[in-house]
C-alpha cells in the first residue's frame, strides 16, 4: 500500500443529500439541493482539507466544475480519531444529477495527498421512474 492509499484508507467521506426546492430564475427551471459531507479521520494523525475539486452531472449529461480553498470557507483540521461534518448545496437545470470529486489534505508529516468523495445523486422525489 502506498501512501496515498494509507491517507485515503484511514479517511472516511459519507455524504446525504436532499432535494430543497425549484425556482424559476429568468425564465429557466432550476432544482435546488442540499448536500452533507462528514469526514472521519481514522488516522493516526491529523490531517487538513487544503481544496476541493467538484464535477457536477446533470440528467442532460451536462457537466459544471468547482475547485476552491477549503469548504464553506474554512480549511479544517482534522484530529486523529475525529470527524468534521458541514452541509452546502447545489443548484441544477435537471431534477437529477451527481456530484463526485476529490478533497486534496496534508497529513501533519507534510504529505499531501487527493481523497476521493464518492459518486453521489442530487434527485427531486418521485423524478426516478
Amino acid at each position: 500500500m502506498t501512501a496515498a492509499d494509507e491517507l485515503e484508507s484511514t479517511i472516511d467521506i459519507t455524504v446525504n443529500s436532499s432535494y430543497v426546492t425549484e425556482h424559476i430564475v429568468d425564465g429557466c427551471l432550476q432544482y435546488i439541493f442540499n448536500y452533507t459531507i462528514s469526514i472521519t479521520n481514522n488516522g493516526s494523525v491529523a490531517v487538513k482539507l487544503l481544496t476541493r475539486y467538484w464535477l457536477i452531472t446533470d440528467a442532460e449529461g451536462e457537466t459544471s466544475t468547482v475547485n476552491g480553498v477549503g469548504v464553506i470557507g474554512q480549511q479544517p483540521n482534522i484530529n486523529a480519531n475525529q470527524n468534521f461534518t458541514y452541509s452546502s448545496g447545489c443548484i441544477l437545470k435537471t431534477p437529477l444529477g451527481y456530484m463526485q470529486g476529490h478533497y486534496q489534505m496534508v497529513d501533519t508529516n507534510n504529505k499531501k495527498r487527493l481523497v476521493n468523495i464518492p459518486l453521489f445523486r442530487l434527485a427531486k422525489p418521485n423524478s426516478l421512474h
